[in-house]
């Protein structure tokens, strides 16, 4: 049974078709002008953003109180934290029995399971940079428009991280 919740958006006549139990979203309108992928991706973004922003993520000082174990130790990040991974259990349950996502692109879940050198080093590097910073890549983009200059610090070091990382990996494969 298809339901169509909006239609003649911007009068270009789109029309969404959900699937009840089904896992069929357009993924785009007839027109083209509504991609649900990028829709929903542009959603979860706002959502992983303002969670960040109102569980205090986004405070360098808040998560460097976090991270000072023998000082003014604050933890109330780690409850935070284990409330996350409390809650995505159930969706990254489901997601692992499934072939396809919601809109019908394939499931991209991490296979790899064992630990080598490479993600011990990255997150020694992730870890270092938080506990200097008290910044995460995340929180980061949530709180670049405030126009801090240690945030715009973080973010082309980050990037500049970012660009190293790809010519690495760019002269390793070849």
């Amino acid at each position: 049974r298809h339901i169509a919740p909006f239609a003649a958006i911007d009068g270009c006549h789109c029309v969404l078709h959900v699937q009840w139990f089904r896992h069929s979203v357009c993924l785009a309108s007839s027109a083209g002008g509504l991609d649900m992928t990028k829709l929903s991706a542009f959603i979860a973004g706002l959502l992983f953003g303002l969670g960040l922003l109102l569980a205090g993520m986004a405070n360098p000082s808040k998560v460097l109180a976090f991270l000072d174990l023998t000082g003014a130790w604050d933890p109330s990040l780690a409850l935070v934290m284990v409330g996350a991974i409390g809650i995505a259990v159930g969706p990254l349950t489901w997601a692992r029995q499934q072939s396809s996502s919601l809109l019908g692109r394939p499931m991209q879940l991490p296979i790899k399971r064992e630990l080598d050198p490479r993600l011990i080093g990255g997150s020694l590097l992730f870890g270092i940079g938080w506990g200097i910073a008290g910044i995460c890549p995340g929180p980061a983009v949530a709180i670049l428009l405030t126009g801090s200059w240690q945030v715009i610090v973080f973010m082309l070091a980050m990037l500049a991280g970012m660009l190293l990382f790809t010519a690495l990996e760019t002269r390793r494969s070849h």
